[in-house]
């Protein structure tokens, strides 16, 4: 594992922590898309249909662990905590994630790097997380106070396939036939999504200034 996958790894680990850590000690989940940490459990269900099959290493089984138990954590503290879920804004998160599933649905289906069924689903879960924050920054649009706890979720999120995409770089160059075109593409449309984020969360850093997004 190089310096890159790892540190990957970490950010996107931090993204989940400060997520949670702001649900269970603000007891609050305002400005947060149930619509995206569905599609989350999703992606990660559909990537980790081996992880009671084949075993990589301690390290890799742990991860997919943590992160399957925190997005259904996640979403069971949206729908189901008494007190968080109040804070849920339904009438604001009205993006229509459902019609992302059949889209990714196709393309898996005609893009991986096996025709099994776990191939399938592992290509499904690469192209639904490219996807997978559009209602998130939807709803960062419409929401006029973003407060830091969200935007730092949401900019850990996209530093973490930013790095994924340099880790990618880096065995491309280090490695022989290291070629997987599926997970590039769709890493790098994820990563692009981000890039209005990008520019107003540093553009409010900078000028010291609350974080907002312009519709």
């Amino acid at each position: 594992m190089n310096i890159f996958r790892l540190a990957g790894d970490m950010t996107h680990l931090a993204s989940v922590l400060v997520l949670l850590l702001k649900i269970h000690t603000i007891k609050s989940c305002a400005g947060v898309s149930l619509k995206t940490q569905e599609l989350y459990a999703l992606v990660f269900v559909t990537r980790y249909l081996d992880i009671f099959t084949d075993f990589i290493s301690l390290y890799n089984t742990v991860m997919k662990l943590i992160f399957l138990g925190s997005s259904f954590s996640i979403v069971w503290y949206i729908r189901q905590h008494r007190i968080v879920r109040r804070s849920y804004d339904r009438d604001q998160d009205t993006f229509r994630h459902h019609f992302l599933l059949a889209p990714c649905l196709v393309l898996a289906l005609i893009f991986n790097e096996k025709f099994t069924f776990k191939e399938v689903m592992w290509s499904f879960s690469l192209f639904l997380e490219a996807v997978a924050i559009l209602p998130q920054l939807v709803l960062l649009q419409r929401t006029r106070n973003i407060d830091n706890l969200t935007g730092q979720y949401v900019l850990l999120l996209g530093a973490y396939r930013a790095l994924y995409i340099l880790n990618w770089i880096y065995r491309y160059f280090t490695e022989p036939h290291y070629i997987h075109w599926t997970p590039w593409i769709a890493g790098i449309v994820q990563t692009l999504l981000y890039g209005d984020f990008f520019y107003y969360y540093f553009h409010s850093w900078k000028n010291n200034q609350k974080l907002q997004i312009p519709a």
